[in-house]
């Protein structure tokens, strides 16, 4: 809880940070064009990569089997979409990282290892 509350107040504080630097770098009009040019091509390749996940969901599901791999795709995708659609380099950045598939398998790993450590401490409790 505490590291999220040092999310929450320390990314925004940085891309305020570089927002203005950028501002005052390559001007106020060209950070804008950036910011809403990151924004408008975050949300395409978000709807792009969802709608193949979805598909690959669908898919999965007519063959029997588990959609594991494309549940976690899913929410990789949608934890990009929202950073994307925040203003601010450093959330766009990370937005991209989470909607290519390339970049996206190494945070599903750790995703994945995340949710086995915390099973195994009992933080989290599978009912059968």
């Amino acid at each position: 809880m505490r590291f999220l509350f040092l999310l929450i107040i320390l990314i925004p504080a940085l891309d305020i940070g570089v927002l203005l630097f950028s501002g005052k770098t390559i001007g106020v009009w060209p950070t804008i064009t950036l910011i809403i040019l990151t924004g408008i091509i975050g949300a395409y390749l978000a709807k792009r990569e969802g709608l193949q996940t979805i598909r690959r969901v669908q898919e999965q599901l007519s063959y029997g089997q588990l959609p594991g791999d494309a549940l976690l795709d899913g929410i990789c995708i949608l934890i990009g979409g929202t950073l994307l659609l925040t203003p601010g380099f450093i959330t766009d950045v990370t937005g991209f990282l989470f909607l290519f598939p390339p970049t996206r398998k190494p945070i599903k790993f750790l995703i994945i290892k995340m949710w086995q450590r915390r099973i195994n401490k009992g933080n989290i409790k599978i009912i059968k």
